[in-house]
């Protein structure tokens, strides 16, 4: 049986050389996510044969991310199958591109049903669009905007640092205060679950190399937005809030955030949206920036075991 353990900032340095290798677009192959979201999903992680290889519990129950690293694929594959049966579970795999689709059909072809996980697919935009907002189909990103900046003349853009940090951290419980007078049960659950992750982000925010930026008005933070690389090209936004009773407030962290990661890191192409979770308002609002890739996700279970 593989020892598989939660993963500690202390793991940073090896499982992003892992990722590396990997340079996949995928929001579960950042190790802020691996780690802050780890009580959640019961995320564990181990290296294997060469591989970073992740258990978690999902709501399909147990399952293995495609490893990330060079070495022998199937031979890590086979390794953790034999973990699944040890721990008298089905081998499932989790997450999987179109890409890693292809690469395990070709390794045990035939012996897998594939279902697409439409509400865990991740949202891409390119930079330039995100941060300049042009074109007709964002119009009314831009009016957006506009209004915020007509109505709070005092607003103010600024990097997150540590200092700040605890600012946000208020401002989110507030938010999330005024959402639950909003949202149903199951709405609320998935916000604490954010919640927690959100808390551990931010305790080790310089850790885990972590950038973010902060909006606020009269001195106030009424938006903040929080991420880091995923890959060569691709930055991962995790965090994102804002007070919808201000009208752009929104479209505001989102455009200033992105002007900002682009300045920072020139070579990145898209930033990562991460995905909707199947609720309908947070599926609207990502679909309305238009994106330009969707990294789409699969999961794979033995037909045996189906």
């Amino acid at each position: 049986m593989i020892t598989f353990q939660t993963p500690v900032p202390a793991d940073k340095a090896w499982v992003d050389a892992h990722l590396a290798r990997g340079n996949y677009r995928g929001c579960e192959y950042s190790f802020t996510n691996l780690f802050a979201w780890a009580p959640a999903y019961e995320q564990k992680i181990a290296e294997v044969d060469g591989f970073l290889t992740a258990r978690l519990r999902g709501n399909l129950g147990c399952g293995y991310l495609w490893p990330a690293g060079d070495g022998d694929l199937d031979r890590v594959l086979t390794d953790l199958e034999a973990d699944a049966k040890e721990r008298d579970k089905p081998f499932r795999l989790v997450c999987l591109t179109p890409r890693q689709v292809e690469e395990l059909e070709a390794l045990r072809p035939g012996q897998f049903i594939f279902t697409a996980d439409r509400d865990g697919f991740d949202y891409l935009y390119e930079i330039d669009k995100l941060a300049d907002l042009g074109g007709r189909k964002l119009h009314s990103k831009r009016n957006h905007c506009k209004r915020f900046e007509e109505a709070n003349p005092t607003w103010t853009y600024e990097d997150m640092t540590p200092a700040a940090l605890c600012e946000c951290i208020e401002m989110d419980a507030e938010w999330d205060r005024r959402s639950r007078e909003r949202e149903g049960i199951e709405e609320a659950r998935d916000m604490t679950n954010e919640k927690k992750a959100l808390l551990l982000a931010a305790q080790h925010f310089e850790e885990l190399g972590l950038e973010g930026g902060i909006i606020r008005v009269y001195g106030e933070v009424v938006a903040f937005s929080m991420g880091d690389l995923l890959s060569t090209d691709t930055f991962d936004v995790h965090f994102e809030k804002a007070y919808s009773e201000l009208q752009g407030a929104f479209a505001m962290i989102n455009r200033e955030f992105a002007r900002r990661v682009r300045q920072r890191h020139p070579g990145v192409r898209y930033l990562n949206r991460e995905d909707d979770m199947g609720v309908e308002g947070l599926r609207k609002a990502k679909e309305s920036y238009y994106p330009d890739l969707m990294v789409e996700k699969h999961s794979a279970v033995r037909k045996t075991e189906a």
